[in-house]
């Protein structure tokens, strides 16, 4: 295995530093639960004062033990750890979880202690967890230094910046005792190892089918990326994120900049990379125990078998709500219904039985195999009072309704599609609903929650197919002569492009821009004449006039020579009313674009996650509404298509009383030349393309801006 924290979190044997005969401290406490867990491996307390402390062999210090030692758990103040680590490096200790808190949370004097003590870290070759953790725990090892009680041992991993959070996740498990974990970790400070490096743990570990994370703030967001990207298509991943209202980076300078550092930013860059984001609390087990269950569903058809009007319907609007279809079952599928259920039950899907299971449940699991056995059928929801029918109407049903239970179970073996169960007997466990849990069939008491799984499913199953069919496409070297345009600017002393200097970077890398003329004197309105008749725009060109609309610094629909005269100087008129000091380049003349759909396209520097593009509709709808879509780059052409797909006003796009649809594919080629402009040139900070006019014919780049970061050499 290729993650170094295997026999950190899996350890042999465990030194307790800082060990004690308190029954109230951490030192004791967690000794007296490795005993009880009946940890297989040899734990050694290390205090200087005691003999032995729980019937166990006290050391005075951890050099002192004979034996080898994986992992260390320190629970003595901050002020000690660089000399504790120090003599964990000479015992050779692999890993070392720190509970104390008083780092850099606490000022300069704990940011020096920090820095002293992961040096001591690093020097030996210690992977540090914490500090200010609340501890670790594998069930499955039988190794809880933790101290929470009564977890049960199942296949859900734990990563969290809380000890609340965690403590909320095995509290709500033990309530629905159908549910348990295999490996907790509390992050803290992420001093040393860093989120990334956990979900690499848990990608390799065979006791975890579905890593959940509770996240507040990434310190290496590319790299987490990365392994996600990983990890997702062999097995699905949950990240909570919380911090969802924080504000945007005020100080960017685009439109792009402004609209990122948001939560939408994270969650998509999360889904890019295959992660199922969860955004509300209560639904983190529901999902984490359908995806640890279910197989990733090959579509988002969903057909719904129903014994009660009222929550076949409640089914159906949070099905349509969430994003998914319901299937269009087949007549052979209809006609097959027809043959077992009474003449008053509904097949139009939701299929509502209609009394017809009422004194035999078997036919649920008739009804079943005909729905799944239709190709039009992705997944199947069983909504209603299935598992209560001995409850609600006669003992004599429960021998039926468990046979069925297994019925069903065998069919979701056998057609490999996934089978939700709502049941308002859930919270009951009756013995059918057990058995079809056992059979890896999830229940939900609501609707919302069962919804919630499902809609999940589908969209793990699509990020891993787009994930194994669609690698990101990484940009080759950077093109010379977009390399010449950069530098000539640096050698200016410029931080922005002009406009038509940035235009000329797309056209490098294959972007066709309209041609322009810069005027810099009256000679050179003469070639302006070159364009006839046609319509122009003319713009300020000043490194000191960032945004050109607000100085007055545009004009549109301009036509002759006469007129282009009294633009540019009306336009040089405003630019010194707007700031006498700037810098004037001259006046840019283009074409104007034909009528279209406006669009935005930009890319910024994210401080987290590297390199990130965004696209959405322009004018109200990017000052507004911000319905825009974010995507890590590199990415695919299959990322693109879903950031079309992803805007709410996407519907614009493919047409709206009368125009006809955009030429999308002319959109995604303009989306991977600028991709791999940014890849190639990643000093350039921020790139903002607003507006592009997109049509049925193509698209113009009306107006084009490029920011470069500063050099740090």
């Amino acid at each position: 295995m290729s993650s170094q924290l295997h026999s950190v979190l899996a350890p042999d044997s465990i030194a307790v530093i800082g060990a004690s005969s308190d029954p109230t401290k951490r030192g004791h406490q967690a000794i007296k639960q490795l005993l009880a867990d009946g940890f297989d491996g040899p734990i050694y307390p290390i205090n200087p004062k005691a003999p032995e402390i729980l019937g166990l062999r006290a050391y005075p210090s951890v050099t002192e033990v004979e034996g080898p030692v994986d992992l260390a758990l320190i629970c003595t103040p901050a002020r000690t750890l660089p000399g504790v680590l120090a003599d964990c490096g000479a015992k050779d200790v692999k890993g070392a979880v720190v509970l104390a808190a008083g780092f850099s949370e606490t000022g300069a004097a704990g940011k020096a202690l920090e820095e002293e003590t992961l040096a001591q870290a690093r020097a030996h070759g210690i992977r540090l967890i914490g500090p200010n953790t609340n501890g670790v725990f594998n069930l499955h090892h039988r190794m809880n230094l933790v101290g929470v009680r009564d977890a049960e041992t199942g296949n859900v991993g734990i990563v969290s910046q809380s000890g609340n959070m965690m403590l909320a996740l095995v509290t709500e498990a033990q309530r629905r005792r159908q549910l348990g974990f295999s490996t907790f970790i509390g992050v803290g400070n992420q001093l040393d190892v860093r989120f990334h490096e956990y979900l690499e743990y848990f990608g390799e570990d065979e006791n975890t089918a579905v890593p959940v994370l509770y996240v507040e703030g990434f310190k290496n967001g590319r790299q987490f990326l990365d392994v996600a990207r990983d990890v997702t298509v062999h097995k699905p991943v949950i990240v909570y994120k919380s911090g969802r209202t924080e504000a945007g980076q005020a100080s960017a300078s685009s439109h792009t900049g402004s609209l990122a550092g948001s939560f939408n930013l994270t969650r998509d860059l999360l889904r890019q990379a295959g992660v199922t984001v969860v955004e509300q609390s209560d639904k983190i087990l529901s999902v984490a125990e359908g995806l640890s269950l279910l197989p990733p569903a090959e579509g988002d058809r969903v057909a719904i078998l129903a014994d009660s009007g009222g929550h076949g319907t409640i089914t159906t609007d949070a099905l349509m709500e969430s994003g998914l279809r319901l299937a269009e079952i087949s007549d052979e599928t209809r006609a097959a219904l027809t043959e077992i259920l009474p003449a008053q039950a509904s097949l139009a899907n939701p299929v509502d039985v209609a009394g017809g299971t009422d004194d035999n449940p078997a036919v649920f699991a008739d009804c079943t195999r005909i729905l799944l056995e239709d190709p039009s059928v992705d997944l199947l929801m069983i909504s209603g009072m299935f598992g209560g029918y001995a409850v609600r109407f006669a003992e004599t049903l429960g021998k039926a309704e468990i046979e069925t239970s297994a019925r069903i179970g065998e069919l979701v073996r056998k057609y490999g599609k996934p089978v939700v169960v709502q049941s308002l007997y859930a919270t009951h466990k009756p013995e059918p609903l057990r058995v079809l849990r056992e059979a890896g069939v999830p229940l939900f008491i609501w609707p919302e929650n069962a919804v919630c799984c499902a809609a999940e499913c589908v969209r793990y199953g699509a990020a891993r197919r787009r994930l194994k069919d669609h690698p990101p496409v990484v940009a080759g070297r950077a093109r010379a002569k977009a390399a010449a345009i950069i530098e000539r600017v640096r050698v200016e002393g410029r931080g922005a492009l002009f406009e038509h200097e940035a235009k000329n970077l797309l056209a490098v890398y294959g972007v066709g821009v309209p041609k322009g003329v810069l005027i810099q004197d009256d000679a050179d309105i003469i070639a302006a004449e070159i364009f006839g008749d046609r319509p122009l725009a003319m713009k300020i060109v000043s490194q000191d006039i960032l945004h050109k609309s607000d100085a007055g610094g545009v004009k549109l629909n301009v036509r002759g020579a006469d007129s282009i005269r009294a633009a540019r100087s009306d336009i040089l008129a405003n630019a010194g009313a707007y700031d006498s000091e700037a810098r004037i380049e001259g006046v840019l003349c283009t074409p104007m674009a034909e009528a279209g759909v406006e669009i935005i396209i930009g890319v910024i520097q994210d401080p987290i996650f590297g390199p990130v593009m965004m696209f959405g509709l322009g004018g109200i709808f990017v000052e507004v509404l911000k319905d825009v879509a974010f995507r890590a780059i590199p990415m695919s052409r299959a990322d693109t298509h879903e950031m079309l797909d992803q805007i709410a006003s996407r519907k614009i796009l493919e047409g709206v009383r009368g125009p006809p649809p955009v030429e999308t594919d002319a959109i995604v080629d303009l989306m991977m030349a600028v991709a791999e402009l940014a890849q190639a040139h990643p000093e350039i900070a921020e790139i903002d393309l607003n507006p592009v006019i997109a049509r049925a014919d193509g698209l113009d780049v009306a107006d084009a801006r490029m920011i470069l970061s500063e050099r740090t050499e």
